[in-house]
């Protein structure tokens, strides 16, 4: 494989596609689980501590970078065959739809309510409140992230496999 542009961004697509899926992957089978064994303040301090932390330039560019990436390749392989930029466009649409917009219009509204709250002078009722309205549906939409994310990691490796 030559080191074209084109080959370039779909391998720098893919690391990111990777990497975001990772992420979510991690966090769901770890990070969630995890904190999900702590009582209530214990719980909505610790995510609310990590919703604050990752906010972080490394973040934005492996959570954002696929779908940038993914508009640039499907410029780039305009001429490509069809079955491969059907594949690309479908790794693109699943990543936007299921990552971004799940993120942007679910997970970040819930973290914001989680963020903008007086844990220390909250009473336990309302701990225990936000904490049921905040993790399942939390956890439910991080779902979604993360069978996107890999789903669109795993067509980006059936492109790689076949591009020639």
């Amino acid at each position: 494989m030559d080191f074209t542009f084109q080959n370039t961004s779909i391998i720098v697509l893919t690391l990111l596609t990777g990497l975001s899926a990772g992420l979510s992957f991690t966090w769901a089978n770890t990070i969630t689980t995890g904190i999900g064994n702590l009582d209530n303040y214990g719980y909505l301090s610790a995510f609310q501590q990590m919703n604050r932390t990752i906010l972080n330039l490394p973040f934005f560019i492996v959570f954002f970078g696929p779908f940038v990436l993914g508009l640039v390749n499907l410029y780039s392989f305009k001429n490509a065959p069809s079955s491969l930029i059907g594949v690309l466009i479908s790794a693109t649409i699943i990543y936007f739809l299921g990552v971004v917009l799940v993120t942007i219009f679910g997970n970040v509204p819930l973290n914001e309510v989680l963020d903008k709250t007086d844990l220390i002078s909250a009473s336990n009722e309302d701990l225990k409140a936000l904490r049921n309205i905040f993790e399942a549906k939390w956890n439910r939409l991080h779902l979604i992230r993360t069978v996107s994310s890999i789903g669109s990691f795993f067509l980006l490796i059936l492109i790689l496999l076949v591009k020639k």
